[in-house]
């Protein structure tokens, strides 16, 4: 019932100085003030003077920043997000403090129209503040916010947000503590036009020719071999900048195209990580005149596609047998394997054609230290008598929210039986 207006009508050249000076006469018209009233100046803030630190802790808002006569030791906030298609969106604000946690930040909003998410005449989506991770690109104290978003007229999640669903389902089997790592493959491709998926591989020839067959590429090293490695490793070093959960990198099979590691995550905490380690891709590409593409197919032909294979595990699967555990709960995934594939990724069938090291799409089979097979389990799991499961079907593309809860409610709902 309280807070302000924005009128939307001022031009990007205006001259503020009129448009205040129209807006405050006006107000103060209908208001019925006095022009001679008397002007109380603000207090300046305490956090203002507090010398050349930074505060920490819950962010004042606007109130505060109104009576500060400089923003020098304000905080900066990215808050990131994902629009209906899944691609990570961000804009900044400027904060009184460091946040500590995510209640310290403000519910923030943007136009959903812009994104896919609303219509123009009710565009307002509202940003809540889930988790927070330092800024790699800025530097301290400035941070990191990944958001959820919900709409604001009826407080539903929004379009691409599948989030809130994951937390519900993780919460439900919370007591299996689930563990995720995701090996994140990507392609790095030459830009196209503006606007415009790109089409040509960055390790591809600039005539146009396809380059070598793949062999030399995956895990390769040297001058036309690990092609995009600057990216790959820039990457590597700002995540652990940010605090995201990066285990390793590798040049992968196919030229140009590279995998990263996330985990292990335990939760709703691997998606987290995951679409922060793609913000953060996305943001460094910026500066290297590459494109990051995850694409489960971006080359059609005898080239390898790209997956998020996800490693997972529950307590049960960890302990002492194990093993007989992942062998029953890989029986269950195989029982709802096109449920599965479903929440997997789209354009998936390209990729997963039982070659390249993938088990086609309409098959499902499970093997020990098998690429070849839906669920891979691996040599040492089998050895031990306990460990994890590797799910390989998951493409890169893959929404991690959507496929982190689909494998614990098989999972949960198989143990229960």
């Amino acid at each position: 019932g309280k807070g302000y207006m924005e009128d939307r009508r001022p031009a990007a050249n205006c001259d503020p100085y009129r448009v205040t000076c129209r807006i405050m006469k006006t107000t103060g018209q209908c208001l019925g003030c006095s022009l001679t009233s008397r002007i109380v100046k603000a207090p300046v803030s305490v956090l203002e003077v507090a010398g050349d630190g930074f505060a920490f802790g819950k962010d004042q808002g606007a109130g505060a920043l109104a009576n500060m006569t400089s923003y020098r030791n304000c905080v900066l906030a990215e808050y990131i997000w994902l629009d209906a298609a899944q691609t990570p969106r961000s804009k900044t604000m400027t904060m009184t403090s460091r946040p500590t946690k995510p209640e310290d930040l403000k519910v923030w909003n943007y136009d959903g129209s812009s994104t896919e998410q609303a219509e123009g005449h009710n565009s307002e989506v509202l940003l809540y503040p889930r988790a927070i991770f330092p800024d790699p690109f800025r530097g301290a104290p400035h941070v990191l916010v990944l958001a959820e978003a919900f709409n604001a007229w009826d407080g539903k999640p929004a379009i691409g947000n599948t989030r809130a669903e994951c937390a519900k389902v993780m919460e439900k089997y919370a007591s299996l503590d689930p563990w995720f790592g995701i090996e994140q493959e990507y392609t790095l491709m030459k830009p196209g036009k503006v606007g415009e998926k790109p089409t040509v591989p960055f390790g591809f020839n600039e005539d146009g020719s396809e380059p070598a067959p793949q062999g030399p590429y995956y895990c390769g090293a040297g001058n036309g071999v690990a092609l995009g490695r600057p990216v790959a490793d820039e990457h590597y070093v700002k995540c652990l900048q940010a605090g995201v959960k990066i285990a390793g990198i590798n040049a992968e099979v196919m030229p140009g195209q590279w995998e990263y590691q996330i985990g292990p995550c335990r939760g709703i905490e691997m998606g987290d990580h995951l679409v922060m380690s793609r913000y953060i891709m996305l943001r460094i590409t910026e500066s290297h005149n590459c494109v990051c593409s995850f694409s489960p197919k971006p080359m059609e032909g005898d080239w390898n596609g790209a997956g998020c294979h996800t490693n997972f595990s529950v307590t049960p699967m960890r302990k002492e047998g194990g093993y007989d555990v992942i062998i029953k709960v890989c029986e269950a995934f195989g029982k709802v394997a096109a449920e599965h594939i479903a929440e997997y990724g789209e354009g998936n069938d390209k990729r997963l054609t039982g070659k390249h090291e993938t088990c086609d799409i309409n098959t499902f089979k499970y093997g020990v230290a098998n690429r070849g097979a839906s669920i891979r389990i691996p040599r040492e799991t089998e050895k031990d008598g306990k460990g994890y499961m590797e799910d390989r079907r998951p493409a890169a593309n893959c929404d991690p929210y959507r496929v982190t809860a689909k494998m614990i409610k098989t999972t949960g709902e198989c143990l229960a039986a």
